[in-house]
């Protein structure tokens, strides 16, 4: 297992995380997600520590909380010392009925950390991110309350999820004026089905040193192995019940074409070499890697150990390029004129 840095800090996260969403006792809302009870769950960690990886994410609208409880027993459980792991969990969604059960302001954001901390009985969460883009809340206030929670120890560092790239800036930019707690990593959707995050996210990220935690690197299943041209709705998979995230599909088709041969040509599957493309983006820090099922962890942990050739690289990326968008394309036109000799 190889380690990055965690955005522009000192702490070393593993480059597969272990994404917890599927951990629930399987309440009717989310057995399409999976049902990981505590048992599994437990096996699905063991796993994960043993090949190396020291980073677990969870966010405490994940199964009502019950994912960030799992958690946390899992950890006591099979007698994981805190300091070793890495927690990563996330506030802003709803966790109740109340009008302000919900969102980025200080309130909500105060009570949700606390309900977290009791979940995963733990005193610190490693990484706290704010899970929406809420609107209606300044962004002024949601620095404030999380910079409060760093001075006071209840977080050490802090991120967001699903905000635009311009409002993230404007954040950096408050942190820094105002000298407070700055956002450390963006997580966002990135799979070779779908790399918009390359548009303006990227760009910002590495210019600012932030890290990218990936989630859906799978695309909702769509990589996982089980979907090609000729089978477009697999039997029991998510992706077949609820059509999320959003990918286009014929592009998706050529994508795994292409992945196929190079699959096989490492004795993997689709899913590890899926994964394994994202490890070489420069961007990305950590991979969130999720199962229903110890087999398919194991499947997707694989990853890891793949070194794809600077062609096979070459072969992804040309058939997941994405379709110029303006002012992407103006700009590349108009840049050459800085870089092309002029006579």
């Amino acid at each position: 297992m190889k380690y990055k840095q965690l955005g522009n800090t000192g702490l070393l996260v593993s480059q597969l995380a272990l994404g917890t969403m599927t951990f629930t006792s399987g309440k009717d809302n989310y057995k399409i997600l999976g049902s990981v009870g505590q048992e599994e769950a437990d096996k699905m960690i063991k796993k994960s520590v043993d090949i190396g990886i020291n980073f677990f994410d969870t966010a405490d609208i994940y199964a009502e909380g019950e994912s960030e409880i799992i958690l946390g027993q899992s950890f006591r459980n099979l007698g994981i010392a805190r300091e070793e792991v890495v927690i990563a969990s996330k506030a802003a969604g709803r966790t109740g009925m109340g009008r302000n059960d919900v969102g980025a302001s200080r309130g909500h954001i105060m009570n949700a950390v606390e309900a977290s901390l009791k979940r995963l009985k733990t005193d610190y969460i490693d990484l706290y991110q704010i899970h929406a883009d809420d609107f209606l809340t300044p962004v002024e206030e949601t620095l404030s309350a999380l910079n409060d929670l760093v001075t006071q120890g209840k977080v050490r560092y802090i991120g967001v999820s699903n905000w635009h790239a311009w409002k993230i800036a404007d954040a950096l930019g408050i942190s820094e004026r105002k000298n407070l707690a700055r956002f450390e990593t963006v997580q966002g959707y990135y799979s070779l089905a779908s790399r918009d995050v390359e548009r303006e996210l990227a760009p910002l990220m590495e210019a600012k040193k932030m890290g990218l935690l990936v989630w859906g690197p799978l695309a909702g299943g769509l990589l996982s192995g089980r979907y090609d041209r000729q089978n477009q709705k697999a039997e029991d998979s998510r992706r077949s019940a609820v059509d999320f995230p959003i990918v286009d599909k014929e592009r998706a088709w050529n994508i795994i074409d292409k992945i196929k041969p190079i699959a096989e040509a490492h004795g993997t599957s689709i899913a590890s070499v899926a994964l394994a493309w994202l490890m070489t983006r420069p961007v990305v820090t950590s991979v969130l890697v999720g199962a229903k099922r110890l087999e398919q962890l194991e499947e997707n942990l694989e990853a890891a150990n793949i070194e794809l050739t600077e062609d096979e690289i070459r072969q992804l990326d040309e058939v997941s390029t994405l379709p110029p968008e303006y002012p992407g394309w103006m700009v590349d036109y108009q840049k050459r004129d800085r870089l092309e000799p002029l006579f």
